[in-house]
């Protein structure tokens, strides 16, 4: 499978959530998606960003957008965050990257001197066509959020 190019329609996929379906793009079709991947469930950085999409959702769902937050932890960690939280969004698990590598976040990392591969937050927008509008690539959390619903509101 290739990696996903801005302003192309992204390939289809299927894959595990929160809600307990199996997700697929098609099933989307007619509406924005916001895919954001993030490192790891419980962290700070991760936890304030979906944090941020949380208190953003109603304005994302009136702009006609679904929001996925995307990382390699298991859907069971994913619904303890997902309570934790109050996040009104499905989470994606992804422990085999088959997502991670369609939109190619999976990077080089260092953290303390050691070198890993590791997701690299990142955000995707896909419009109700299914194609890859904007992508936000190595994501600083603060304002982010903002930035991705000012878009959704320009489309």
């Amino acid at each position: 499978m290739s990696t996903v190019q801005l302003n192309q329609v992204v390939a289809e996929f299927t894959c595990a959530t929160t809600a307990e379906d199996a997700l697929t793009l098609s099933s989307l079709k007619g509406k924005n998606v916001v895919i954001y991947f993030y490192p790891k469930d419980n962290t700070p950085g991760c936890t304030q960003e979906g944090q941020d999409f949380r208190d953003l959702y109603s304005e994302f769902q009136a702009a006609n957008t679904d929001i996925f937050g995307v990382s390699r932890d298991s859907i069971r960690v994913h619904n303890g965050f997902k309570e934790k939280y109050s996040f009104p969004f499905d989470l994606i698990s992804d422990p085999d990257e088959s997502l991670c590598k369609l939109f190619d976040v999976i990077k080089l990392k260092k953290l303390y001197g050691k070198e890993y591969m590791g997701i690299e937050r990142s955000t995707f927008l896909i419009n109700a066509d299914g194609v890859l509008v904007q992508e936000w690539r190595k994501v600083k959390v603060k304002e982010h959020v903002s930035e991705v619903l000012a878009t959704v509101v320009a489309l």
